[in-house]
């Protein structure tokens, strides 16, 4: 039996949003593996069960849920502590391996600084900045109104900008050293 769904298989769906599901699942946990385990758990439960979800209207808001929900339950359990997002290896889509040296290391320092804001602005700035869902959207996905989405976004967006102009500062300011 093939499960269709919004007239394709659920299958060819999923593996159509799988990058986006596991850089939110990664981003969530701090580390590639966990990410990975979270989306495939979302995947075993739509699989495992397909007739209890035929009214499923956006599958990838359904899955960026389960993905949400079942890490909020394992952080509740394991009281987990992020890793170091640059050992996570988060890949950002489209990076062509010609970038330069400053652009990789901004990259690494808002990853590093993202890994550092309390988890629920981490989701909301993924959810609405990465991925690109509406406020809507991410308020439903996270189970919250969307005023305390936007509230959560605006905080991480300050806490974000500020950090980044902070390391920036401590870049300019670090001497150099003598030459000769």
């Amino acid at each position: 039996m093939v499960l269709e769904l919004g007239g394709g298989t659920v299958r060819d769906k999923i593996v159509a949003i799988l990058p986006k599901l596991q850089r939110f699942a990664r981003v969530l946990t701090g580390s590639r593996d966990a990410g990975d385990e979270l989306v495939q758990r979302a995947c075993e439960r739509l699989l495992r069960k397909p007739e209890a979800y035929d009214g499923i209207l956006c599958l990838e808001s359904w899955m960026y849920r389960v993905i949400n929900n079942a890490w909020i339950d394992e952080k509740r359990s394991a009281r987990n502590k992020l890793s170091d997002p640059i050992e996570a290896g988060l890949e950002i889509v489209g990076e062509n391996g010609e970038n330069t040296v400053d652009v990789r290391s901004t990259l690494a320092r808002v990853r590093l600084e993202m890994a550092r804001l309390p988890a629920e602005q981490r989701a909301a700035l993924m959810l609405v900045c990465v991925d690109g869902l509406s406020y809507q959207e991410a308020a439903n996905v996270l189970g919250i109104p969307i005023g305390t989405l936007m509230s959560r976004l605006a905080r991480a967006r300050l806490a974000l900008a500020e950090r980044m102009r902070q390391a920036h500062s401590d870049r300019a300011c670090t001497p150099v050293g003598k030459v000769g």
